[in-house]
Parts: C-alpha cells; sequence; structure tokens
C-alpha cells in the first residue's frame, strides 16, 4: 500500500500499525479520527503534507518484522485481544488512578490548580469506560461473534436486537471520542504528562500512569474503530446480500 492524501488514516493503520506511531510523531489522531483523510487531517492540523507522506511511505514499504497485522484477524480474534489486553489492563488501572489523580489534587491542588479538574474529569473516564466495556462484552461483541461465526459456516445471520449495526457502533465511537478527548484534555494540561519540579513521587508517578492510559488507550481505540466495527459491519452487509 502506498500513503495518498486521498487514503484515510484510518486504512493506512489498519494495514501497519506501525504507521501509528508516524501519526503521533505529526500530533494527528490515528483512532478516533482515523475515519479523516491524510489530506484533511493535514489541513486542519496543519502538518506538512508532503513530510507525513514520505515517513509513511518509508514504513509501508519497509517489512514488517513482527508487526501484527490486525486487519488480517478474524473479528472473534479481534475481540479476545481487545477484551483480555485492553479491557483487562483498563480494570486493572481504572482504581489506581482515580485515587491517584485524587490524591495529588487534594495535596497539590492549590499550587497546581488544575489537577482537581483533571481528578473530576478522569473520574469521569472511568465511569465511562466501566459501562461502555460491560456493554461491549455483553452485547455487541457476542453479536459481532455470533455473526461471524454463522456467516463462516453458511447459516443465517442472527436479527441483531439494535437494529442495524451501525447503531450501536456509533454510540461506542462516540464513547470513543469522549474518553479519547478527556485524556488528551489532561494531556495538554500537564505539558504533555510532565511532573513540576515540586511533584512528589505520587504526582510523577501519577503522570506516568496517564500517559501509559492514554497510550494504551489509542491502541484499544483503533482496534474497534478502525479494524473490528468495519469487518463487522462488512460482514453484516455480506450477511444480506
Amino acid at each position: 500500500m502506498t500513503a495518498t492524501p486521498e487514503a484515510t488514516i484510518r486504512e493506512i493503520v489498519a494495514t501497519d500499525y506501525r504507521t501509528a506511531a508516524v501519526f503521533q510523531r505529526f500530533g494527528l489522531d490515528f483512532c478516533c479520527g482515523g475515519c479523516r483523510t491524510i489530506g484533511e487531517a493535514c489541513r486542519d492540523a496543519p502538518v506538512d503534507e508532503g513530510a507525513l507522506l514520505r515517513e509513511l511511505d518509508s514504513v509501508l514499504q519497509t517489512p514488517p518484522a513482527g508487526a501484527p497485522r490486525y486487519d488480517a484477524w478474524t473479528a472473534a480474534n479481534l475481540i479476545a485481544r481487545i477484551v483480555h489486553v485492553h479491557h483487562e489492563y483498563v480494570r486493572q488501572t481504572l482504581p489506581l488512578l482515580v485515587q491517584h489523580t485524587a490524591k495529588i489534587a487534594d495535596v497539590h491542588g492549590a499550587r497546581h490548580p488544575e489537577l482537581s479538574h483533571i481528578a473530576g474529569l478522569f473520574a469521569r473516564v472511568a465511569d465511562e469506560m466501566t459501562s461502555h466495556m460491560a456493554k461491549e462484552e455483553n452485547i455487541l461483541f457476542p453479536f459481532i461473534a455470533a455473526m461471524e461465526d454463522a456467516v463462516s459456516s453458511g447459516r443465517p445471520a442472527p436479527q441483531p436486537p439494535f437494529g442495524a449495526l451501525g447503531n450501536p457502533i456509533a454510540v461506542m465511537e462516540a464513547e470513543h471520542t469522549f474518553v479519547g478527548d478527556a485524556m488528551a484534555e489532561m494531556r495538554h494540561l500537564t505539558d504533555g504528562f510532565t511532573p513540576p519540579e515540586d511533584a512528589c513521587a505520587t504526582y510523577r508517578v501519577c503522570l506516568q500512569e496517564l500517559d501509559a492510559f492514554e497510550r494504551d488507550l489509542h491502541e484499544h481505540v483503533h482496534l474497534e474503530n478502525n479494524v473490528l466495527f468495519p469487518k463487522a459491519i462488512a460482514l453484516e452487509a455480506g450477511s444480506r446480500s
């Protein structure tokens, strides 16, 4: 594949996940903003389109050394990775980050008032992600897996309990956008999760945890928005043809 201004960020990253690092270096959102074309994203940023395309092509033309080709995975395998890797990470991390963001806001909030806003914002992220993952694991993901199994076996696809598959997917993508925007705001407020000189050990660790959480979120959302959901929509269309 060759990177062109007309290609969407989603198509490029789904083809080769190594290109995600290139988009990150140029400050372009490859998960929630993946539906934009490269040309559109560069104009909005603004970013040097030629420089970005050259870096993307350099990656795309270099044979991957063990980099996963998620676009070639089945929906069931993608779901397993999302649940057992990313959802599990979120479940383990949320309680600690809720505790840590509240603690540093209490201790350092007088000198760094942005910390109180961050603590409240992350509490909302925790509530959103908890509800979001439950809906995926109990409703959306089982339906996608059952639909894939039926299509691959030549059986009629199950009837969705929520109308067209695009309905719950639109809700999931909107929730991804909320969480992604919240994390981006926290990054902005902390100058890229950089601790100030008077930061204690907990303060520094908390910012490192927020940075790691956001990085995991980017891959997590990419796998859903850019790989699993388009695959599921294609399966649904194929089952009706």
